[in-house]
């Protein structure tokens, strides 16, 4: 048992580096003007900064990872509460104004399942921050996609009481489990395989239509695709997911020119980077992350 959860710990890992250091990657290109202006096919261009500071995104999927190192599962009141305390410790790391709010009140005790539903009038949010942590938590329990999707659905209830909010997080969660079972040879390698599953085990609604219609989009550049699904603008699950996910299936083998082909379509870029990060991570394995991309990533908090 002991093993098996070290080397469960050690895949939540590897999603984590791959997360943060698309998360990392795509933040720096909102200081400029250098993705909007290139080219779909050139090769991925690489920030001169010294150090890629890493956003919101990463900081909750280390509380994710912690969680999953302390329990083997996800408690929605452990979760609410480590994600209180990190953001008390750094409350400017780039959440949006509805997690402010939430993250506030859970640093302060108010119950996680009352502060989560809340906002909208009472119906939760549904965007996309459920997501944009949720690889870590397929990458563990990979193998076991009833359990995948009942433990994304956990990881997202302290912030996401809307479905929506939350099928984004089972979306991202199951393409995580299945690139592991790709990563072993156990299913073929293609973007048909990733979507398929992924929308199987999706609940109905606005992000799992995205993913249907992201099917029809083979031939499509990013830019395109992004022009039909959304690539983040609204800050939604449905407009953000569905790209991303089109995005990672399309570039299983290639890590950089993943990341770099989710950044170009714009958007909100540090989120739709850090999904399709986490994802093809655990595809590609720990040798396919760019050693000097890593080494200029910020580090990780222990």
């Amino acid at each position: 048992m002991v093993l098996d959860h070290d080397l469960r710990m050690a895949r939540a890992r590897l999603a984590l580096d791959g997360l943060s250091l698309g998360d990392a990657y795509g933040e720096r290109f909102f200081a400029g003007p250098a993705a909007a202006m290139a080219s779909e096919d050139q090769p991925p261009l690489v920030p001169a900064a010294r150090v890629w500071r890493w956003t919101d995104d990463t900081a909750m999927a280390v509380s994710i990872v912690e969680e999953l190192a302390a329990r083997g599962a996800i408690d929605p009141g452990s979760l609410a509460a480590r994600f209180g305390a990190r953001y008390l410790i750094e409350p400017d790391r780039g959440y949006g104004g509805t997690a402010h709010e939430i993250l506030h009140q859970l640093a302060h005790g108010r119950p996680w399942a009352a502060a989560a539903s809340e906002p909208f009038d009472g119906a939760g949010s549904m965007g996309n921050g459920g997501a944009m942590r949720a690889a870590p938590v397929g990458a563990y329990f990979a193998g076991d996609l009833d359990r995948v999707v009942a433990e994304a659905r956990a990881s997202a209830a302290p912030t996401h009481a809307n479905p929506e909010g939350q099928a984004g997080a089972i979306a991202v969660a199951v393409a995580a489990a299945v690139a592991v079972e790709m990563a072993a040879g156990l299913r073929p390698r293609t973007s048909a395989e990733l979507l398929a599953a992924v929308i199987a085990a999706t609940p109905p609604g606005a992000t799992r239509d995205g993913l249907v219609r992201a099917t029809e989009l083979a031939d499509r550049g990013p830019r395109a695709a992004a022009y039909v699904l959304g690539c983040g603008r609204k800050v939604i699950s449905s407009d953000t997911v569905p790209f991303a996910l089109w995005s990672a299936s399309h570039h299983l083998d290639d890590y950089p020119t993943a990341v770099w082909r989710t950044v170009v379509a714009l958007g909100d870029m540090d989120t739709t980077a850090a999904i399709v990060g986490g994802v093809v991570a655990l595809a590609v394995g720990r040798d396919g992350l760019p050693a000097d991309w890593l080494a200029r990533r910020e580090p990780l908090p222990v």
